[in-house]
């Protein structure tokens, strides 16, 4: 799991190709409790807290980490849960700024 939270996202430009289903299925292991969606375009996870003030603070902090990042989640956050989706919108699928991103979150906690 340290191997992406290590590294930095870098700006997709667009041209890339996105992570196929079965690469994405290997890299998924290198996270904690990520899921592929079904079209195999994003990963997604479900936090849960006591309460929805702990559940904003969590979406700040992964608020903070996406813009030093440069690489935005989608977020829902709710009472007591805060539900985080990533894909890169720029090729429509997963690439490894996804990964590297979702290693950071969980390194929250």
């Amino acid at each position: 799991m340290t191997e992406f939270a290590e590294k930095k996202c870098v700006a997709c430009e667009g041209f890339e190709t996105p992570f196929v289903r079965e690469e994405a299925v290997v890299l998924l292991k290198q996270v904690k409790d990520w899921k592929l969606a079904d079209d195999a375009k994003s990963i997604s996870k479900e936090c849960t807290f006591k309460n929805f003030a702990d559940a904003l603070a969590f979406a700040n902090k992964v608020g903070a980490i996406a813009e030093e990042e440069g690489h935005h989640p989608d977020l829902t956050v709710g009472r007591g849960k805060v539900s985080v989706l990533l894909t890169t919108h720029a090729i429509k699928g997963l690439s490894e700024n996804d990964f590297i991103l979702a290693a950071k979150i969980d390194q929250l906690g």
